[in-house]
């Protein structure tokens, strides 16, 4: 297939922008120890986003993987995960702050370091909600691709070291037309003793209709009523 948009995202940085439905959004890393933190926001109505807890509870898991879909919080179907070289992406740690990165790999400023210096999640994001007209009040927590984040018995979260090598990829797939905010930066428990510095390849591509054998839409019925959900959505606007 022919990509049509590819971007790199370089350490550190973040990007946001509009993808329509029907396409497939692919991640490959470009070196080992990646982490791209993602959230998604309804292009036509900002105030319907991606919602965490519904997502897990519906598909009774704690982690993302292939077969998974991204709820909104009006139980619709935002996108799916339809490729995966891993098998587990956390979905509970969030995004790191200035305080956290500053304390675990040194602190650093723009003014002294430039680009070089380390950036942090929570600043990418709140930067790119500012440029798609909404705010810190619109965030709500991330899914974060490439790391692995298991809880033990004491319900502690660990953090799985060399979880992610280079080459690894995952693709999800749009079901609605949504705002993407990205931003390449550490997993908040990734126990790196450098700050992690790997660029990812992002490439958009076209993708064919989903359909009711999909195995996304069968993987539980609850996501197949998320699916109905998205359809009806369309459907109604006449889309």
């Amino acid at each position: 297939m022919q990509a049509i948009w590819t971007k790199v995202l370089k350490p550190g940085e973040k990007w946001s922008g509009a993808i329509g439905r029907g396409k497939y959004v692919h991640f490959k890393a470009q070196g080992d120890g990646a982490n791209v933190s993602v959230l998604l926001y309804n292009l036509l109505d900002k105030t319907e986003r991606y919602n965490m807890p519904d997502t897990l509870k519906a598909q009774f898991t704690a982690h993302l993987t292939q077969g998974n879909i991204l709820m909104s919080d009006n139980g619709r179907a935002m996108a799916s995960f339809v490729q995966d070289s891993l098998g587990w992406h956390d979905s509970i740690c969030g995004l790191t702050t200035r305080e956290m990165t500053d304390e675990k790999w040194g602190k650093t400023t723009y003014q002294e370091q430039r680009n070089d210096y380390h950036r942090a999640g929570m600043e990418n994001v709140a930067m790119e909600l500012v440029r798609n007209g909404l705010s810190m009040r619109d965030l709500v927590p991330c899914v974060n691709l490439f790391s692995k984040v298991f809880i033990k018995e004491d319900g502690s979260m660990n953090f799985e070291s060399g979880w992610c090598k280079e080459g690894a990829t995952v693709t999800l797939r749009t079901e609605m037309d949504c705002i993407w905010i990205l931003s390449n930066t550490p997993n908040p428990l990734d126990d790196s003793p450098e700050w992690p510095s790997v660029p990812v390849e992002v490439s958009v591509y076209d993708a064919p209709a989903t359909d009711l054998i999909d195995e996304c839409v069968q993987h539980r019925d609850e996501n197949f009523r998320a699916f109905q959900n998205t359809w009806d959505y369309y459907n109604l606007l006449g889309m």
